[in-house]
Parts: structure tokens; C-alpha cells; sequence
């Protein structure tokens, strides 16, 4: 049993003109995914298996959905106690911990406003994000590093009020362990001033920053429903099936791929948490606990297709998929060669669900971002925002936000009222991607509209060139920007980290120019080529080739 069917008029689909046409998912007055999904499995099946939880120095915890919904409950009790009320920001650093679920369900069941955010953050970036949600109160673990930060942002984060400690406890903090035990563990759903609406603001995702400070994305109650695309047809994930994300609790990957969907669509959830990415160690649990499904960004496949998969036993995957950045096709038929498996490509933002995917009754052409999610009316468009034809790049934007927004687009940017109306107008939500359709109706990722390069009268995809590049064995990881030049204007550079076994030298410069002239056009090719040790990236881990631009322009 899944409740899916509960919010699908049709879950099964024969084609995916059929899926285009017919799919719709039904949204129910004032839904709550804590109640609604987390508590009715807890009913209906209070002992079925919902997460398997470890770490990386061996703990393991198994948890039914009676477990979540008893602790989730204890810990609204505990949040109440505290002061959180409906519309509080609660700011939660808890990396993948399973306490952060007891979190996120308690806050959806009070009604209060939960901003997932990275243990990578220092005190200047827990500053910043505090004063601008205006964050009342803020829980972290027990890591050393984390709680400095924290303790260092107090005295100018303006509006938070208490801090709270799991896995111990220290002066100024409120010891989630120690009043946890006697918070009651009987809750109701709230009514009359507090009850919760679908309109209501649930989440908060502070998004990459890439050009500039992040902004907040700001969904409603409805967001989990869009993820039910994201999971089913996208994800493929199996019911009572492992699935496993590879994401931080501080990113919307998260909750694209271990929140909401999953659950809906009746699968566990693996959660893995990592101190540290180890390629060797995650291939060893997708060994060990069977995973089925499995989604992970394109950086992370490259780096699993450098260790030796004959050495893992993969049989239990049935489907991979990615997100975050494109995939390159050396990653996609190395690792299809290696496993029999084929990494299923699919595109979304912070703002939203997953809007492109390649969906199952496709052919895949590995380079390609896929065709739309239905629920969202896709376009491309030129600077006047008209329709472009086939082959010709544009805008990927979505269309009729305001007289039909779909579920899972988000809100706006919370308290940002001008950055909203810079990407959301005329009825018209603007990515800020550049893309093009050919002529089997596939979407293909061209880059942001700041990373395009124009070069010697070209426009140049950094992307297309990143796929030349990391087809050389030499490459691991690159990133391909404009640099400046005195004769030409503009040039293509590549910034490369090397593979095991390489070391930098002019030989190898020209050795990978050449390369990438015999794959693509050879306008296209690197002109300069530097090597590093590693790329500058967002802490989410994409790369910021803004950094690099600036750098190359002294600025």
C-alpha cells in the first residue's frame, strides 16, 4: 500500500504523451504532509518499515512510521514548551541525522517555518541567514565547529532566541535529550487560529548564490504533493524498497529525495550520514543494505566510476538517476558499462520539483535533460519572452504561474518582493537557464544565462566543452569559463582537476586541447587550460565559475 493514489487520479501511464496528457494530482484542502503521509501510515501500518538510518562509524537505527509520528509528537510537545508557535523561522543544521525528521514533522504539525541549512555554514553565513528569515530559534548537533559558529553568530543575530543542542549539553543551549524524555507524546492536529492552510508557509530554502547573497525561496503545505512526480516517475522508487539520495539535510535535494515523494509513494528511506564523501564507503552500503534506487549529482558518479565497481556487489540497484549539474556522457556510459545501468537525467531548481526528467517510456540520449514534468507548462523563449523554435536556444521559463501555479513551484523569495519580480512576471516564471529543444522534443541544458561564453563571434555552451574535457582520461573534474583577452575579447578557459596518475605539464595542456578539437567543433576548444587541486564551489558543491570569471577579470 502507498498513498499516492490518494492524490493521482491515474497512477499508471502507457506512453508518455499519455503521462503529458493525463496526469493531475489532486490537491486536498489544507494538507500536511506530517499528518496527511507521516501519521496515516502510522494509523493504517504503525510497524512498517519507513527509514534505516547509519553513520559512518556504525551506528544504525531502524524506524516504522509509528516511531516517527511517536517522536515527531514528543518533539512538537518540546518545540511548544519552547515558545514555537505557527510561523516561527526555525533554522535546523543537522546534516543527516535522524533527529531532523522528528524536527521538520513537529514544525509542519505546529505550523512553524523550517529553514534546512548545511553544517558547513560559518558564523558570518549563519548571520546573514538568521536576520534575513528572522529566525527565532536555532537546533544544531553537538560538532564542535558548528556550535562555535553558532555561538560566535549570537550576538548579532537579532531576532533568534534560543539555540538548541542534540547530543549533549552546554551552557546558553536548551538540551534537546534531556527534556525530550518527559515531553508528552500526545499531540493534536491544531484547529480554529491555528489551523494550518495549504497557503501557508512551510519551507524556506536558501538558494546557492552563485552571483549573488542567496536568496530564500519560500514554499507552502502543497510543495511535498509535486514531489510525488519526482519520486514516482522520476526516481522510480519501488514500495518497501531502500532509496537512496545522496544529499545534505541543508539542500532541496533533500527534500527531493529523502523527504517527501519516497514517502508518499510507499518506499524506506536510506539515510547514510556521512562525515565525510568516501566513494568506497557509499559504494559498500549500497552493498550491504540493497539499496534499489539510487540518485546522486553527476560529481558524484565520477567519482564512483574511478573506483573498481567489479569490486561491489551492485545487483540490488534497479534504477539510478542524477540531478544538479549536467551529466556528461563519458559519466553516463562508463557507468552504464560498468553496471548494466543507465543514470536517468533530470533538471529542477530550489524553486521547484523536478521539471525535466528523462521519464521511463523515453529512449535516453544521455546528454539530454529529458522532456517536461506535465504539471509544469514549460516553454522556451527569446528576450521578449516569444516561443523559439527547434534547435534554437532560449529561456527555459515556466508559463501561466499565476492563473495556474503548479505544485511544487514555490512562492516567490521571501521578503524579497524585487528579486521575485525580476524572475516572476507577466504570468511567466523565468529560470535564468538557457536551453534548447530538438527535434524529439528532448531539452538540452546549455548553461545559466551568465555562463555562456561569446567568443570570437560564437556563443559557446561551458557545458558542451565539459564534455569533451571529462571524456579525457586524464580528467576528473572541470569547469569551462570566458577569459579575458587582449586580441580576441574573450577565450575559452578550463579549469581541471586532474586524475589519479597525471600530473600537470604543457604536454598534457596541449595533449587535452587537442583532444577536445577531434570531439567538438574546434572553436570550442580550451585556449587556456589551468590545473588545480580543486574547483571553487557553492556549499552545496557546484561550481562557481562566477568565482573563477572574477578572478580571471581581477576583480
Amino acid at each position: 500500500m502507498n498513498l499516492a493514489n490518494r492524490y493521482l487520479e491515474r497512477e499508471a501511464f502507457t506512453s508518455y504523451e499519455d503521462f503529458a496528457q493525463n496526469l493531475k494530482i489532486n490537491i486536498p484542502d489544507s494538507f500536511n504532509f506530517a499528518y496527511d503521509i507521516i501519521d496515516e501510515y502510522a494509523r493504517l501500518e504503525p510497524d512498517r518499515l519507513a527509514m534505516v538510518w547509519c553513520d559512518d562509524s556504525g551506528e544504525e537505527k531502524r524506524f516504522t512510521f509509528g516511531d516517527l509520528k511517536y517522536w515527531s509528537d514528543k518533539t512538537a510537545n518540546f518545540l511548544k514548551a519552547n515558545g514555537i508557535k505557527k510561523g516561527d523561522r526555525v533554522m535546523l543544521i543537522l546534516r543527516r541525522r535522524y533527529e531532523f525528521y522528528f524536527f521538520v514533522f513537529a514544525l509542519c504539525k505546529i505550523g512553524a517555518v523550517y529553514i534546512p541549512s548545511t553544517n558547513q555554514l560559518k558564523t558570518m553565513d549563519i548571520v546573514y541567514r538568521a536576520n534575513s528569515a528572522g529566525v527565532k530559534m536555532l537546533i544544531t548537533y553537538n560538532w564542535d565547529d558548528t556550535v562555535q559558529s553558532v555561538e560566535e553568530s549570537l550576538e548579532e543575530s537579532e531576532t533568534l532566541e534560543k539555540i538548541v543542542l542534540i547530543g549533549g549539553e552546554r551552557d546558553g543551549w536548551v538540551s534537546y535529550h534531556k527534556q525530550i524524555e518527559s515531553a508528552s507524546s500526545e499531540w493534536q492536529r491544531p484547529s480554529g487560529q491555528e489551523e494550518i492552510h495549504n497557503e501557508d508557509l512551510m519551507l524556506i530554502y536558501f538558494t546557492s548564490g552563485t552571483t549573488s547573497m542567496p536568496k530564500m525561496a519560500a514554499h507552502d503545505f502543497t510543495y511535498p504533493l509535486g514531489h510525488i512526480v519526482t519520486a514516482k516517475y522520476y526516481h522510480r522508487v519501488i514500495e518497501n524498497a531502500l532509496h537512496l539520495t545522496v544529499a545534505e539535510s541543508g539542500w532541496a535535494k533533500f527534500g527531493w529525495g529523502k523527504l517527501y515523494g519516497q514517502w508518499i509513494c510507499g518506499a524506506v528511506q536510506f539515510v547514510y550520514d556521512m562525515e565525510r564523501f568516501d566513494p568506497d564507503g557509499l559504494l559498500k552500503m549500497i552493498e550491504k543494505y540493497k539499496i534499489s534506487t539510487f540518485c546522486a549529482p553527476p560529481t558524484i558518479y565520477r567519482f564512483l566510476i574511478q573506483q573498481d565497481l567489479a569490486n561491489y556487489d551492485l545487483s540490488s540497484l534497479v534504477h539510478c538517476s542524477t540531478a544538479g549539474e549536467p551529466l556528461n556522457p563519458q559519466v553516463f556510459y562508463t557507468f552504464e558499462r560498468e553496471t548494466g545501468l543507465q543514470i536517468i537525467n533530470g533538471f529542477g531548481q530550489s524553486e521547484s520539483s523536478v521539471m525535466i526528467a528523462n521519464f521511463e517510456w523515453m529512449d535516453i540520449d544521455p546528454g539530454a535533460m529529458g522532456k517536461p514534468n506535465p504539471i509544469y507548462n514549460i516553454d522556451i523563449v527569446d528576450e521578449n519572452d516569444n516561443s523559439v523554435p527547434v534547435g534554437v536556444e532560449g529561456e527555459l521559463v515556466v508559463r501561466d504561474v499565476d492563473t495556474n501555479k503548479p505544485v511544487g513551484l514555490f512562492c516567490g523569495y521571501y521578503r524579497n518582493e524585487e528579486a521575485t519580480k525580476k524572475v516572476w512576471y507577466n504570468n511567466i516564471y523565468h529560470t535564468g537557464d538557457v536551453v534548447y529543444r530538438d527535434e524529439h522534443g528532448l531539452l538540452w541544458f546549455v548553461g545559466r544565462n551568465d555562463d555562456v561564453i561569446k567568443a570570437s563571434g560564437y556563443r559557446i555552451s561551458p557545458f558542451e566543452v565539459e564534455s569533451a574535457l571529462i571524456e579525457h582520461p586524464a580528467v576528473v573534474e572541470c569547469a569551462v569559463t570566458g577569459a579575458p583577452d587582449p586580441i580576441r575579447g574573450t577565450v575559452v578557459k578550463a579549469t581541471v582537476v586532474l586524475a589519479r596518475n597525471y600530473a600537470p605539464s604543457d604536454e598534457l595542456k596541449h595533449e587535452i586541447q587537442m583532444y577536445v578539437k577531434s570531439v567538438t567543433a574546434p572553436y570550442k576548444y580550451p585556449r587556456i587550460i589551468e590545473f588545480v587541486d580543486e574547483l571553487p564551489k557553492t556549499i552545496s558543491g557546484k561550481i562557481k565559475r562566477a568565482h573563477i570569471r572574477k578572478t580571471d577579470h581581477g576583480e
